[in-house]
């Protein structure tokens, strides 16, 4: 029996939301434990700030210009290369994929897509490398019609809890403080998608032999919004005894000072002029978001985090018991972080600051393999864990995978980590470029496209949502001349933007040459082809 691989991804999860990252509400002493005894990687970043193609990046190791998915709504085309199948093709590696994927539109209301076709004909068999997966997204229905295999599911056994979720992605106010997207969810934790995805791997784990190698990517969809963990599991973190966020500095007066040095989307999505329909709900307005809203919002995700951290730990006491935790690497990271009220924000988007793209990322190495515990501060990538997967497997890191095994510990010769962004939208057209290096973080803003067809605007579903604006160019615009620059150790929250400060433009400069040096040359241009 060789090494096997258990993969834990969560959905829209901060980095300081992990203990042993300095958080200090969630309490998740599973993965505490994991990086204690395994690494712990302090600069982690993702390729992108949206679930479709940082998840895209997780199964190639490719970066979004490379396999193509530079924006949610882009299917990931089928000749795509996965881990998965290189695991099993090979090592001999059986595999599974349980929870979310998101490699294709969930927007799909005929179909299009396998990835949404298959658990509409109850098909948990082969697909994308995996020889058995099963979705679960983070609600049950839409419109009162199932969706994926846990909403099936939940039809099936437990049909008086199929609307309990509050929408998605309508910012309806719920809970106690009428904060969007949440909502004091009746359902029982035992029929949660958090708990249903632990019992599905479980379950997985037990079909296979002591003698047969594994992976399995274990997919929560939580603590994405909407924000409605089950309400009998709400006392663990009271909104109302929580501060407002570290990098908030409590009052739309400093939020201001704060916004107006970024270009002008940021104040103008605090201000309610720039619609953040890439990253958000498009009828979503910050202006009406109270400090109360955003403490219930982060005690929710706390509450999330809580539940998701003893899921781990249900699944590596399974391991313990069959026999098989010495011998299996458990890798614990996310695809994208949340601003979660920083800088008096929510959501994701655009916004190329830590709260989205420093992920957290722990590897507890099988036990069997010898390598010593530690904390690795060199910057590592999310197109990095599958290059690593071939290491434990004893395979070659394949030509097409763009990536280098994690390191096991600092002076490994890494200096950087690349993050792109590219508008799904076209009236939005922002393209946003960015390197971490030697303790900076620094995002060129290359010229907007806004109006240039980008092949969502041959969506019927997206015409439907978003009528005339979905072409209308958004009034903001940049040029090429704006960025961000921020030194991270100075300015951890990224308060202050250097860009346009002139003694830090030889800085600057290097940063942006090397940047653009370092970027991937093959490039994959694909249109978008629905709303998410």
């Amino acid at each position: 029996m060789g090494r096997n691989i258990l993969l834990i991804t969560t959905d829209q999860q901060r980095y300081d939301s992990l203990g042993c990252n300095g958080g200090t509400v969630a309490r998740t002493p599973v993965v505490d434990a994991l990086a204690q005894r395994g690494l712990n990687f302090e600069r982690a970043y993702n390729q992108n700030t949206v679930c479709m193609p940082a998840r895209c990046s997780i199964l190639t190791g490719q970066y979004p210009r490379t396999h193509g998915v530079v924006a949610n709504g882009i299917p990931l085309p089928e000749d795509a290369p996965s881990i998965a199948a290189h695991l099993a093709d090979r090592a001999g590696y059986r595999t599974a994929l349980v929870g979310k994927a998101h490699f294709e539109p969930a927007f799909d209301p005929e179909n299009r897509w396998e990835e949404n076709r298959r658990w509409h004909r109850g098909d948990t068999g082969a697909w994308r490398g995996f020889e058995y997966s099963v979705q679960a997204v983070h609600i049950a229905q839409f419109n009162g019609h199932p969706i994926a295999h846990y909403g099936t599911w939940l039809a099936e056994e437990h049909p008086e809890h199929l609307e309990s979720f509050a929408p998605l992605l309508g910012a309806v106010p719920g809970g106690d403080t009428g904060a969007p997207e949440t909502r004091n969810n009746p359902i029982p934790a035992e029929w949660y998608h958090t708990n249903w995805v632990t019992e599905a791997v479980m379950a997985q784990l037990d079909r296979y032999r002591d003698d047969e190698d594994w992976f399995v990517w274990m997919s929560f969809p939580d603590p994405h919004h909407p924000w409605d963990p089950p309400a009998e599991e709400l006392h663990r973190v009271p909104w109302q005894d929580l501060e407002l966020p570290d990098a908030h500095p409590g009052s739309d007066e400093e939020l201001r000072r704060i916004l107006e040095r970024r270009p002008a989307h940021w104040l103008g999505y605090y201000e309610g002029t720039f619609v953040n329909a890439e990253g958000a709900p498009a009828v979503f307005s910050v202006p009406t978001l109270t400090h109360d809203q955003i403490r219930e919002v982060n005690a929710k995700v706390h509450v999330m985090n809580e539940l998701v951290d003893e899921a781990c730990g249900r699944v590596l006491e399974h391991l313990a018991a069959k026999g098989w935790l010495d011998d299996t690497d458990v890798f614990f990271t996310t695809d994208h972080g949340e601003l979660q009220g920083d800088y008096g924000l929510l959501y994701k988007g655009p916004f190329h600051v830590d709260s989205l793209m420093r992920l957290p990322l722990v590897w507890a190495p099988a036990r069997s393999a010898g390598i010593a515990p530690g904390v690795v501060s060199d910057p590592v990538e999310q197109i990095d864990l599958a290059a690593t997967f071939c290491g434990i497997a004893g395979i070659e890191v394949p030509p097409w995978c763009q990536g280098s095994p994690l390191p096991f510990a600092d002076g490994s010769g890494r200096e950087r980590a690349l993050c792109e962004w590219d508008s799904q939208f076209p009236g939005w057209g922002m393209h946003l470029r960015t390197i971490y290096r030697d303790g900076w973080l620094c995002t060129v803003y290359e010229p907007s496209t806004a109006g240039q067809p980008n092949g969502l605007e041959r969506s019927a579903i997206a015409t439907a949502m978003f009528g005339d604006a979905l072409t209308t160019p958004i009034d903001i615009r940049y040029d090429g001349t704006e960025g961000e620059l921020y030194n991270v150790a100075e300015d951890p929250r990224q308060w202050w933007n250097l860009w346009d400060d002139p003694a830090r433009r030889s800085i600057r400069d290097d940063l942006v040459a090397d940047l653009y040096a370092s970027m991937s040359d093959e490039v994959r241009h694909l249109d978008v082809e629905a709303p998410a």
